[in-house]
């Protein structure tokens, strides 16, 4: 996730109600009785690592003039021609990871509306064939489409405009051009859609699936949720009678910990204060006091840990739950790298155990950010690309355990 200071208050709206009842009722030392025993598997899909940095994030187009937004420099096309290259490929599957989500911009693969740039489609091609000589699967995920930037305000809303839309339905109807040879490559129709009527999204999500269907009966599409993804809106989620359609949503709560310290949001840059994880639930309080004004955050809590966690991802259970046939991925979670190294092992661990307690699916987020990145959620160091940790590898890996801290 990857939001600014405006961003960041439109996901508190979103999870701001079922936030606000989890905090009212605490978070009792529970866990749940008769998680679903045999939900549909997303085969070659279980545990994955994204790309981002790459054809998305690749600068921050906060502090840009709105003239200079929508094109590409020189130095673009450069850092796109070199910045992830076949060894990196390489390093994520020596890593056992088995696929890899690739986020890519609208503008990046778009020149001009349905007229598309073949000099970074090629990035495209040459990670496809990479990802097969090392035997990871692929996921091509649009992070940010023209009219829906999660980092971004918009003049023109995706979900407002009929011409918008429709570059949007044609753009992944090109995708499908260029890669219906290549049916294992699965489709993430788009990253984080903004707080939005859901019925909307429903309804472009339904269209642009369609496209696809009308020429590939089997290709895997995969549909998030509104609000940034937020798996507190998983229920508004269209579900479709079709097995190659997967659900997906994103998880970074509790933000002040994922988000700590962060230069692009409001609240942790203004808070500037180390979040342990696990930790004192009255750390947790104080920021919440001092940055949100909350008069009584998290009443009955006792400590902020995986009883936390576990209640802010009831809904995706609850979606697991309803739709056993269906499959749900959770495409992305992370924390922000200046964490310190023990409290990001001991989140991803509780986050990881929860996930696999109900055969959640899932990808981490992010292989290597880069330097202008004011949210750097790299699991890899800038300079050899090695692995932060041995212990957050094997996380990773999903060998999890309850921590005893």
């Amino acid at each position: 996730m990857k939001w600014n200071m405006i961003n960041a208050v439109g996901v508190a709206a979103c999870l701001g109600a079922g936030m606000a009842a989890m905090q009212a009722q605490g978070a009792p030392e529970t866990s749940d009785v008769n998680p679903p025993k045999e939900a549909r598997r997303f085969v070659g899909f279980e545990h994955g690592m994204g790309i981002g940095g790459w054809l998305t994030n690749y600068k921050r187009f906060n502090v840009l003039p709105d003239k200079w937004k929508m094109t590409l420099s020189p130095g673009d096309y450069e850092h796109f021609d070199t910045y992830i290259t076949k060894d990196d490929i390489r390093n994520i599957a020596s890593l056992g990871m088995d696929h890899i989500r690739l986020g890519f911009d609208q503008i990046v693969l778009e020149e001009k509306p349905y007229v598309y740039r073949e000099r970074t489609f090629r990035c495209i091609d040459n990670f496809i064939a990479w990802c097969h000589e090392y035997k990871v699967n692929v996921v091509l995920n649009l992070h940010k489409a023209v009219g829906n930037y999660c980092d971004v305000p918009s003049p023109v809303n995706l979900l407002d405009d009929a011409e918008l839309q429709n570059r949007f339905v044609s753009l992944w109807s090109e995708f499908e051009r260029r890669y219906h040879a290549d049916n294992a490559v699965a489709f993430e129709l788009l990253n984080e859609v903004k707080d939005v009527k859901p019925a909307a999204w429903n309804a472009l999500a339904a269209r642009t699936a369609a496209a696809i269907r009308k020429v590939n009966p089997t290709r895997k599409i995969i549909i998030g949720s509104t609000c940034w993804n937020s798996c507190d809106r998983l229920k508004d989620l269209q579900v479709f009678d079709d097995p190659n359609v997967i659900y997906t949503f994103h998880f970074y709560s509790p933000f002040e910990f994922t988000h700590q310290r962060g230069v692009l949001q409001a609240g942790p840059l203004y808070y500037n204060r180390a979040m342990p994880y696990p930790g004192d639930i009255e750390r947790y309080r104080d920021y919440k006091r001092f940055v949100d004004g909350a008069k009584n955050p998290y009443p009955q809590s006792q400590r902020m840990d995986v009883n936390v966690l576990r209640e802010w991802l009831r809904p995706a259970f609850d979606f697991v739950k309803k739709h056993p046939d269906k499959i749900l991925w959770c495409g992305e979670f992370g924390t922000i790298r200046h964490a310190d190294i023990t409290s990001r092992e001991n989140w991803m661990n509780d986050v990881i155990l929860l996930l696999k307690e109900h055969d959640i699916p899932y990808c981490v987020w992010n292989y290597l950010s880069t330097p202008n990145d004011g949210n750097r959620f790299s699991l890899v160091d800038d300079d050899k690309r090695q692995i932060l940790s041995d212990r957050l590898h094997e996380v990773i890996l999903g060998n999890v355990k309850p921590l005893h801290l």
